[in-house]
């Protein structure tokens, strides 16, 4: 496929905080997976076909454990859970996508996501195209961190304790340029107030799915409300005229 340069040029700023957090992930990634006796080549090779996160790290384990596929699958579908109602979101977005549309969806993450959702592409740039070179170029930030890691991990030992806070950052970092973004905070209050009520109701390991679904909930609520007295206000316009 032909390179798009104004299309890329103008997605690149909007992935830079993406850039910084997944260079180090990833980085974290390859050094944990060349202790384990994984070469460079191997930890590349899953971070282009898997590009799953936190489901990588946790693979390690089954890599280096008895061999148990069903096991495996149902905690993918657990971490990953989430996506379920990314991809639920995206149906617009995507839908006349064309060709690109597999890749869009494999390369679905909650960083791409984010972005996708409040970035809007100038005028004069492909929408297809821009949001294409943002997902490609997260999944890029991504392996080429996952190979420094490999490469540092043959080389360099030393302690990454705390490394794993960059995601953390990463995510106030997105949650911040979406509210200056946007001028209507309410989903955004939702999604932290829906996201605490579950904290404290199922615990730290237990509040994803909940929240996930609460909010679906809430914004599905509040969007058929908002239809419903668009409707009514059209058809009172209509009465007067």
């Amino acid at each position: 496929m032909k390179i798009n340069k104004p299309a890329l040029k103008a997605a690149f700023p909007h992935t830079v905080p993406v850039l910084t957090g997944f260079i180090f992930l990833g980085i974290a990634y390859g050094i944990l997976m060349n202790s384990k006796g994984y070469s460079v080549l191997w930890t590349v090779f899953f971070s282009l076909v898997a590009f799953a996160g936190s489901s990588q790290y946790v693979s390690i384990t089954f890599l280096t454990t008895i061999f148990n596929p069903l096991n495996a699958l149902l905690v993918a579908l657990t971490v990953n859970a989430r996506h379920l109602f990314y991809g639920l979101s995206m149906l617009d977005k995507y839908k006349d996508t064309g060709k690109i549309k597999p890749y869009l969806i494999f390369g679905l993450c909650d960083e791409t996501f984010s972005i996708v959702c409040s970035a809007e592409p100038p005028v004069d740039i492909d929408r297809n195209m821009f949001v294409f070179y943002i997902t490609f170029l997260n999944h890029m930030y991504w392996v080429i961190g996952s190979a420094l890691g490999g490469i540092l991990g043959s080389f360099i030992t030393f302690n990454t304790d705390g490394l794993d806070f960059v995601l953390t950052a990463l995510f106030v970092t997105i949650f911040t340029a979406q509210w200056k973004s946007q001028k209507d905070h309410r989903p955004a209050i939702t999604g932290v107030v829906c996201s605490l009520i579950c904290l404290k109701l199922f615990g730290n390991d237990s509040f994803i799915i909940p929240a996930m679904i609460s909010i679906l909930l809430v914004l599905t609520l509040s969007w058929i409300r908002s239809l419903n007295n668009n409707d009514s206000l059209k058809a009172k316009e209509d009465k007067i005229s």
